[in-house]
C-alpha cells in the first residue's frame, strides 16, 4: 500500500529531467505517489485578450505535453510507480508553494529555462526552496546520483534532532553510510584579531567536542546498527565543509534553521549557500 505523495516540478529542462529521475527513485523507496507538476507561467492580467484566439489552448496542450514527458521519464526510471500529470497555470513560484502545502515532498531541478547560464540557481527552485513550509530537495550538482554516503549538519539547533533522524532514515533506505558534519568555531570572533580557529581552539576543546558528539550519536548507532557513521569535526563554515563533502556524497540533508530576519523566510545561510555550491541533491528538512 502507497502512502503520501512526492510533488516533482518539471519544465522539459535537463535540470528538471534529473529531478524527476531523483523524485521516482525517492518515491519509490519510500512508497508512495509521484505527481509530475508543470506550471504554465501565464498572466491573466497581462493576456486576457489573447485568451479567445486559441494561444491560450495552444500553451495548455504545450504544458500537458510537458507533463506528460515528465511522468514518461519517471516510468523509464522505476517501470510501474504510480504517477500523474499535474498542470497548473500561473505564477511558477507561487504556485509550487501553494502544491507543497499537501506533499510529504517537492522536489525540484536546480535551474529553469528563464535566468542567466551564469547563475547557479534558478529564481524559481530558489524562492520556492527559501519559502517552502515541507520538505524541499533541490536536484543539482551532478544531479541524480545514487553513489555515496548521505551528509548532515549536526548542530545545536532546535531542530536538529529532526535533521538527524531523517537523514538517519535517508541512509537507512539507500543501504549507504553517513557523513555526520559538527563544526566547531571559538565563541569569540577570532577574525578580529587576524586569528584563525585553529589558533585559538586547543585539543583539549577538540577532544572534549567530539567526545560530546559521540555521546550523542550513540543512541542513534543503537537505533540504526545497519548504517555506518562518520563523524567529522571541523573547523570550518558548516557550508564549507558541507559543500567539500557533498563531492563524495549522493544527498546533503540540512535543517532551515526557522525564520531568518526576512519576514516568510525557512532557510539560513548554510542552506541557502548549498543550495548554489553543493555537488549533489540536498534535502531540505522542515
Amino acid at each position: 500500500m502507497r502512502t503520501g505523495t512526492i510533488v516533482v516540478a518539471t519544465d522539459g529542462t535537463e535540470s528538471s529531467r534529473a529531478a524527476v529521475r531523483w523524485a521516482a527513485r525517492e518515491a519509490d523507496r519510500r512508497g508512495a505517489a509521484l505527481r509530475v507538476t508543470h506550471v504554465l507561467d501565464w498572466e491573466w492580467a497581462e493576456t486576457r485578450y489573447e485568451f479567445g484566439t486559441g494561444r491560450f489552448s495552444e500553451a495548455r496542450k504545450a504544458a500537458e505535453g510537458i507533463a506528460r514527458g515528465g511522468v514518461a521519464l519517471a516510468h523509464e526510471t522505476v517501470p510501474g510507480l504510480p504517477a500523474e500529470i499535474d498542470v497548473l497555470v500561473g505564477n511558477p513560484a507561487a504556485r509550487l508553494l501553494a502544491e507543497a502545502g499537501d506533499a510529504d515532498l517537492l522536489v525540484l531541478g536546480s535551474r529553469g529555462r528563464g535566468g542567466f547560464a551564469s547563475l547557479l540557481l534558478g529564481s524559481v527552485s530558489q524562492r520556492v526552496a527559501v519559502h517552502a513550509m515541507s520538505p524541499v530537495v533541490v536536484v543539482r550538482g551532478r544531479g541524480d546520483v545514487t553513489e555515496g554516503p548521505v551528509a548532515v549538519g549536526f548542530d545545536e539547533s532546535p531542530t536538529a534532532e529532526r535533521v538527524l533522524l531523517t537523514a538517519f532514515e535517508q541512509a537507512a533506505a539507500r543501504r549507504t553510510g553517513l557523513a555526520v558534519i559538527r563544526t566547531h568555531l571559538p565563541a569569540i570572533p577570532v577574525y578580529v584579531a587576524g586569528f584563525t580557529a585553529v589558533d585559538v581552539i586547543t585539543p583539549e576543546q577538540d577532544a572534549d567536542e567530539r567526545r560530546r558528539l559521540e555521546e550523542q550519536l550513540a543512541p542513534w548507532r543503537e537505533k540504526y546498527p545497519d548504517v555506518a557513521v562518520d563523524a567529522l569535526l571541523s573547523h570550518d563554515s558548516p557550508a564549507a565543509v558541507l559543500s567539500g563533502v557533498s563531492h563524495g556524497a549522493q544527498l546533503v540533508v540540512v535543517g532551515s534553521h526557522g525564520h531568518s530576519t526576512l519576514a516568510g523566510t525557512l532557510l539560513g545561510s548554510t542552506g541557502l549557500q548549498l543550495l548554489h555550491h553543493a555537488d549533489c541533491p540536498v534535502l531540505l528538512d522542515r
